[in-house]
């Protein structure tokens, strides 16, 4: 079967079934004509399925089926069983299927971040171009760093450096269909840890700089650097598309699961959260408040890595069998 043609002949169709299925309130008309409709592009994904499975049509067609049984059968109830896949496939694999976009962002972060700190070390005038004074810098060097940690009502402290977290990371993601936005956070945050950074280290308070970042940064940062990493993601998804899909459809099956990876993240920056204001400013020994950081740190890229590959691994028969797993991978080019 010539995919190319088979697409170009009912490509109609599927626009207009989507158009139906968006409609609050359809005629009778409407009606009947999106349920004759939904039985031609079940057809369709099914043919599609058994002739040439291609990921990314496979993808846009089971969400247009899908989306039109909703809309002809009405809303369902929440499914909780949906929960345990979620968590075991489709977040993990949200995740690792952007892992070449977030760890290039880790890896311009580390190095915008040394750059700095290296430059502040060996130019201790540096950071009066920050508008910082010699006031400014004995205070953050002997207290300012060290109480920020522990001078408020840890509950509380969680709950600001979770929001403040998470804005950070949905501007990323919501910043990456644009690329630039997303490249200019990391910028503005890698200053700011590398002149902090460079400060410590350079007035000898290196062990306080790297013990205090240590329990809760780990997997803070990773997680921004996720968020920046699914953004870019679905941004170049629209500057590269599938050739089997227009930019928007691109576009929009990439975000829908970056949306999957977004919600993922609540949870995973709420745990950084209690980390940063339970653990780092505890009274527990500094190698015993490391060591957990880094263990949490390494248990969440396990769950990624290895629930992640497996997840890819299984992703067609997943998808051929309920048709919700979307993959992009062609859409969103990697």
């Amino acid at each position: 079967m010539d995919l190319d043609a088979y697409v170009a002949e009912h490509r109609g169709e599927w626009r207009r079934l989507e158009v139906l299925s968006r409609r609050r309130k359809p005629t009778a008309a409407e009606a009947d004509e999106m349920v004759l409709l939904y039985q031609r592009v079940a057809t369709h994904l099914s043919v599609v399925r058994s002739r040439t499975p291609d990921p990314a049509l496979v993808a846009e067609l089971s969400r247009l089926v899908l989306s039109a049984r909703a809309a002809i059968t009405g809303a369902q109830p929440v499914d909780w069983q949906r929960v345990p896949r979620f968590l075991a496939h489709d977040l993990p694999l949200a995740i690792y299927q952007a892992r070449r976009w977030w760890i290039s962002a880790t890896v311009c972060f580390l190095l915008v971040a040394s750059a700095v700190a290296a430059w502040v070390i060996q130019d201790p005038t540096l950071p009066r171009a920050f508008g910082m004074s010699e006031a400014d810098i004995d205070s953050l060097v002997q207290h300012d760093f060290e109480d920020y940690y522990s001078e408020h009502f840890a509950p509380n402290f969680g709950l600001l450096v979770w929001t403040n977290n998470a804005w950070i990371a949905a501007q990323s993601l919501a910043a990456g269909v644009l690329l630039l936005p997303v490249a200019l956070i990391l910028w503005e945050n890698a200053l700011s840890i590398g002149l902090t950074g460079g400060l410590m280290i350079g007035h000898g308070r290196a062990d306080v700089f790297f013990g205090l970042i240590a329990p809760h940064g780990l997997l803070e940062l990773t997680a921004i650097f996720v968020a920046a990493g699914i953004g870019l993601r679905v941004g170049w998804s629209w500057v590269v598309p599938s050739p089997l899909l227009t930019r928007g459809q691109s576009l929009a099956a990439a975000a829908r699961q970056g949306i999957v990876g977004a919600v993922g993240l609540v949870g995973v920056l709420a745990v950084a959260g209690l980390l940063e204001a339970f653990v780092t400013p505890s009274f527990l020994p500094l190698v015993v408040r490391d060591a957990i950081g880094v263990l949490v740190w390494a248990a969440f890229l396990a769950y990624v890595f290895v629930l992640g590959r497996r997840a890819e691994r299984d992703e067609e028969p997943l998808l051929a069998g309920s048709g919700r797993s979307v993959s992009v991978r062609s859409a969103a080019q990697g």
